[in-house]
């Protein structure tokens, strides 16, 4: 097996190099560059056909990429077997066996490699425990929820404590309370065992909360990689802006800004807005979503912004009573981002 030690210990987790992946005349992945950090979260972001998926997939060992290198650890596995990478995969689907017990899903893999029974015991106990279903091991897996499942999925795969863990949409299954609190205890399982991360996922919010740092991608190409912050604060292009959150674009002084929701206020009376650039409106739709309500405000002067406003003391009923209401809207300068019209060049992916 191609394990970290074997590299430079100062090397990247995992790197591209100038990967393409092209499946007949589709170009997939196109040319990418790309360093993940040891020990790090890493997300892979962006919409379905954007290449993501077919990077962790050569990652894994799963496609091999028609020009271009995989590295981990700073060894070149471009023509490494997957069952030889120092890598594991926990896929959307789980792919546990159901004919098996909980304890014997997560031992399998140490018993094709082998290992003694009662280290295998040992080890999967360990496992379980690290994702809080210690004492599960003779239940069956059919007699689990989704959540649970997933985390006998995640159990099977650090029980071998693997240098890098590739998670491809794992959470996508589950119904939202479930995934936001598997977004928890994943973020706290990767800091208690000390591996490199690679999460697979479209949604936005999850990769802004889970990651370290984010990469997002568009037809094959990286538009940007940061912190999350960064991404969502100064998206380096209108793609970017669109598609990490909400964002509305504008014309100012000849440039091109992204204005977050968040950032733009209704003024009420007698505030004049001092300090903050200022249009006029109508108030044209309203979404009541319980702790925010949105509204899309139809300027003057042609366009509209989105406003997300917290309910701090406003009903439903005060909500939608807005909508046709005249308003002022309002931003401070330091909250608008001028963005460059045109796509990021190869240089900057």
């Amino acid at each position: 097996m191609a394990r970290q030690e074997d590299g430079p210990q100062d090397a990247p987790a995992v790197r591209l190099n100038g990967v393409r992946k092209l499946y007949g005349d589709v170009v997939a992945v196109d040319h990418v560059d790309l360093a993940i950090d040891r020990d790090e979260f890493f997300t892979m972001l962006g919409p379905s056909g954007s290449g993501k998926t077919t990077c962790l997939r050569m990652i894994a060992g799963f496609e091999r990429p028609d020009e271009g290198a995989i590295e981990l650890g700073g060894s070149d596995v471009t023509g490494v077997p997957p069952f030889e990478r120092d890598v594991n995969t926990v896929f959307q689907d789980y792919a546990l066996f159901p004919h098996m017990s909980v304890g014997e899903n997560v031992e399998y893999g140490m018993r094709i490699r082998k290992v003694p029974k009662d280290e295998r015991r040992r080890r999967a106990s360990e496992a379980l425990e690290l994702v809080r279903l210690g004492g599960y091991e003779d239940r069956r897996t059919t007699q689990l929820s989704g959540g649970q499942r997933q985390r006998v999925a995640l159990a099977r795969a650090l029980v071998n404590r693997p240098a890098v863990l590739l998670l491809d949409e794992p959470l996508g299954a589950l119904d939202l309370k479930l995934r936001q609190q598997m977004q928890d205890e994943l973020r706290t399982i990767q800091g208690e065992v000390g591996i490199t991360f690679v999460y697979v996922t479209h949604d936005q919010e999850e990769a802004l909360t889970m990651s370290d740092r984010l990469a997002v991608f568009n037809d094959g190409r990286i538009e940007q990689v940061g912190a999350p912050a960064d991404v969502y604060e100064h998206p380096a292009n209108e793609f970017v802006a669109g598609f990490v959150g909400v964002s509305n674009i504008v014309e100012r002084d000849g440039r091109r800004v992204t204005i977050r929701p968040e950032k733009v206020r209704i003024l009420e009376e007698p505030d004049r807005g001092d300090g903050f650039e200022v249009e006029e409106g109508r108030i044209r739709e309203v979404s009541y979503a319980g702790m925010v309500t949105r509204f899309v405000v139809e300027l003057d002067r042609g366009g509209e912004l989105q406003v997300v406003r917290q309910n701090l003391e406003m009903s439903s009923q005060d909500a939608l009573e807005q909508r046709g209401r005249r308003v002022r809207v309002g931003w401070a300068g330091e909250h608008a981002y001028a963005i460059p019209e045109a796509a990021t060049t190869e240089e900057d992916s």
